[in-house]
């Protein structure tokens, strides 16, 4: 009787060439095959007989359809499948390189670092195929191959699976996996296996990596099985001290006997194995939270990042653990200290001077090495608080807060004067604040950038941080030499912190004065160009704006090319008003490594990552950036939004719950929170937390909010939606454009078309206005299609959807591109293609 190979390459012959075996498992024997269609190298794999019967040939073929539908960059992804000579077969890319299990083989134990990236990319491959309702079953070092280029792959989706998924499959006694790896309700056979398992699995795979050998080991399969449900995870650290606490914790976590004592998606695992992490430890993480928008003029470029800042800020608890234990403390490690809003003595007018003057020092001091500061928002919370300085040190995680009064005294007599009185206080745990320093400082007003640099110097003094004469440099520079031009900017700041069109405008001419009377003034360019793109992109879309972004951004980098401010504002141009989000993900990483600690920088290459699809990464920087910025609530509602994007509903619950805690007012959050129930099909749950807004929220601007935004005037009540169509123009910052769309599609819900086409005429008149300023918008193209398929004009409106799509597909923009994909769809199902928006849908 012909042999195996010999059987498969007589009943294959006219599609595949098989060259050798490469290998035999427990499920199934490997051979390299050419493809002789694409004429490429494949794996084709063979189940063995009693894996086939066992499972049948419908239930292979179905299984292994939904494992090639898995289309991840750590996914070995299937090919091809079929019956051939009585054999189930399909078929991989062939890779080169080598398993975990050869390597492991050659090294036994692999670095840290390197255990640590393989378990992280396997664990994004899992998170992704959990999502998609995949679970592995058999996730072992055999699994997963090392490519030669450093990637790791997961391999043999489907199989495990497809064995362990139907009730009649245990009933065989077959228990799917490999007992080192199994977890324990997987080794019992129980029914209610879910992704957990697979969890585990990756678990016991890195402590093998890091300790040379599983966690449990044993003569036979049930001796195994029986010292993981007896026994306790040996001690990594005890096997190899150079394994970090908090890796240990993490992977004792994943070995939990127990799925719900185990982390509760592959996607958290793989954050508490990333360096640097936020976390107190990397086993006891409350999820953080986020966010707090400001409501935008116009149909968001990104409907959830849409809204910006109002003002911030979070409460204390485990999250700022890692603060109070590693940032503030004298023992070696750097101070993290919170600067609070200084206290304005003066006049009520001069309150913007104060605050400028409290941001200078805040920069100063963020130039002294071995300092950490919290972040603006983050302080500013404390402005005029009644709080005293234990309370904050304690919801801030620092150990030491400077204060300060300030009072500009302007006699008529001429000769304006400076007074501020700083005051250095360090918290320590058990005994009451102790004062470090104190001084009172009377400059006249041309010296206060001087007053400025000598706070901070006196500040490291008083810290016991040694400074060296570059940092002294560093410190004695002034912004400008021109008074005026720093008042202008430091008006054009209480603009740009707000957000809204209205004071953006007032920014912007505040910034153009200052750069106007002074032309070398760095900071100003590059706040001119921040408050130009965020106007391109929260306000009607210019091309003067958008090359005023641009002129001012490399006028910025030119002035200082080894500062971040410039690549900073550069990195927020290309990405607000250009969507070239890898020049983005450039200049922001450029800007990154200037300003090691910028919560600005940072955030920004977490909205690059975004839009390039790179998740986890864009969730690792966001939480990386709240340790610098604990009580910012637009870092906690980004945080809230990526996580609720990428499906971990129980996290973006708590981190959106916290925002709002912070600002109560805040319409974006609220509506975020809203959209975690709409995301698990629970309507009734989505109005219940809309329900829960806050009575300070207008009425006017809470429907404006759910009409404008996502297009959720469907879950707004009755009286609300009745509420929203009376609403005009001015609601939306006068763009008729969006009052139309709103309106259109409220109407269109509510059955009246007469009305909705109506509004559609009026938005498309409003559309094609702005396309004639921007044509190369692809959200104005991509709602003119909306609105014209509303007029019953199919062909128009598909030739509008199509080009918005074209102009940012998801390939370009992970974020907004699937947003734009979603618009086509309700296009085409307006105009009656039906099958064309199933086909954008898959």
């Amino acid at each position: 009787m012909p042999d195996l190979f010999t059987q498969l390459h007589a009943a294959l012959s006219t599609s595949y060439a098989l060259e050798r075996q490469l290998g035999r498992g427990g499920m199934a024997t490997v051979f390299l095959a050419r493809d002789l269609k694409h004429d490429r190298p494949v794996a084709l794999k063979v189940l063995h007989p009693e894996l086939a019967a066992t499972l049948g040939p419908e239930r292979f073929q179905r299984e292994i359809r939904l494992a090639a539908r898995l289309q991840h960059p750590h996914i070995l992804t299937v090919l091809d499948s079929g019956e051939a000579a009585g054999q189930c077969w399909f078929t991989m890319p062939y890779v080169e390189g080598e398993s975990l299990r050869e390597r492991l083989v050659r090294e036994t134990q692999l670095p840290v670092e390197e255990s640590l990236r393989i378990a992280r990319e396997a664990a994004q491959a899992l998170g992704y195929a959990h999502e998609h309702g995949v679970i592995h079953r058999d996730i072992k070092p055999e699994n997963l191959l090392l490519t030669k280029d450093g990637n790791t792959l997961v391999a043999d989706f489907g199989i495990a699976r497809g064995l362990g998924g139907e009730p009649q499959l245990t009933e065989t006694g077959m228990a799917v996996g490999t007992p080192a790896y199994m977890s324990p309700e997987q080794a019992t056979g129980e029914k209610s296996v879910d992704a957990r398992t697979d969890i585990y699995s990756l678990g016991a795979v890195l402590y093998e990596m890091l300790a040379g050998e599983p966690p449990f080991t044993g003569p036979t399969q049930q001796a195994v099985i029986a010292k993981r449900f007896t026994g306790t995870v040996p001690s990594l650290r005890a096997i190899r001290p150079a394994v970090p606490e908090s890796v240990e914790q993490a992977v004792n976590r994943a070995l939990a006997l127990v799925p719900a004592d185990r982390w509760s998606s592959a996607a958290e695992f793989s954050r508490a194995l990333t360096p640097d992490i936020t976390h107190p430890t990397a086993a006891t993480v409350p999820a953080p939270a986020m966010a707090a928008p400001t409501a935008m003029a116009r149909l968001a470029r990104r409907p959830v990042f849409a809204a910006l800042l109002l003002g911030a800020l979070l409460g204390g608890g485990a999250l700022f653990a890692w603060a109070r234990r590693h940032g503030g403390g004298d023992r070696g490690g750097p101070r993290l200290i919170a600067v609070l809003p200084f206290e304005n003595q003066g006049a009520a007018e001069d309150e913007y001077f104060a605050d400028g003057v409290t941001d200078e020092v805040r920069g100063k001091l963020g130039e002294v090495p071995g300092l950490h500061i919290i972040a603006r928002a983050s302080s500013n919370e404390y402005k005029k608080t009644a709080k005293t300085v234990q309370q904050i040190a304690n919801e801030l995680g620092v150990q030491y807060v400077l204060t300060a009064t300030v009072r500009w005294e302007k006699p008529a007599s001429g000769g304006t004067t400076v007074h501020v009185e700083p005051e250095l206080v360090q918290i320590v745990e058990g005994r009451a604040p102790e004062q470090r320093w104190q001084r009172r400082f009377d400059a006249p007003l041309t010296n206060v950038f001087q007053v400025q640099a000598d706070i901070a110097t006196q500040v490291a003094t008083a810290l016991d941080l040694a400074l060296g004469d570059s940092a002294r440099q560093e410190l004695a520079q002034q912004p400008t030499a021109s008074l005026p031009a720093h008042d202008a900017f430091l008006r054009g700041e209480a603009g740009l912190a707000l957000g809204d069109p209205t004071r953006l405008r007032q920014a912007i001419a505040a910034y153009e004065q200052a750069v106007a009377l002074d032309s070398t003034y760095l900071e100003a360019w590059a706040h001119l160009s921040r408050a130009n793109s965020l106007m391109y992109f929260n306000g009607t879309p210019t091309i003067a704006g958008a090359e005023a972004a641009r002129r001012a951004a490399e006028r910025a980098v030119a002035l200082a090319p080894n500062r971040s401010e410039g690549h900073s504002a550069l990195g927020y141009y290309y990405d607000n008003v250009r969507s070239e989000f890898n020049r983005a993900f450039r200049e922001d990483s450029t800007a990154l490594a200037l300003a090691p600690n910028d919560v600005e920088a940072e955030t920004g290459l977490a909205l690059d990552e975004e839009s390039l699809g790179r998740w986890d990464a864009s969730i690792s920087l966001l939480e990386q950036a709240v340790r610098f910025d604990p009580r910012s609530a637009t870092l906690f509602r980004r945080l809230g939004t990526a996580l609720l994007r990428t499906r971990q509903y129980a996290e973006a619950r708590v981190a959106l719950e916290r925002g709002q805690v912070l600002v109560p007012v805040n319409q974006g959050i609220l509506q975020a929170r809203v959209m975690v129930p709409l995301a698990q099909g629970d309507l009734a749950g989505a109005r219940a937390v809309l329900a829960t807004a806050s009575k300070e929220i207008t009425p006017p601007a809470l429907v404006a909010q759910f009409g404008n935004y996502w297009d959720l005037m469907w879950v707004l009540t009755e009286d609300q939606q009745q509420l929203l169509l009376r609403l005009t123009p001015s609601a939306f910052d006068g763009d008729r454009a969006v009052w139309g769309t709103v309106l259109t599609q409220t109407y269109a819900l509510r059955g009246d078309l007469a009305k909705a086409r109506i509004f559609a005429d009026s938005a498309r008149l409003g559309y094609e206005e702005h396309l004639r300023a921007t044509p190369d918008d692809a959200q104005q193209h991509v709602f003119l299609g909306l609105v014209l398929a509303y007029l019953g004009r199919k062909a128009e409106a598909i030739r509008e959807g199509e080009r918005g799509v074209g102009l940012v597909p998801i390939e370009k923009d992970g974020y907004s591109g699937p947003y734009y994909q979603h618009q086509l769809v309700r296009i085409y199902i307006l105009v009656g293609e039906p099958d064309k928006a199933l086909d954008r849908l898959e």
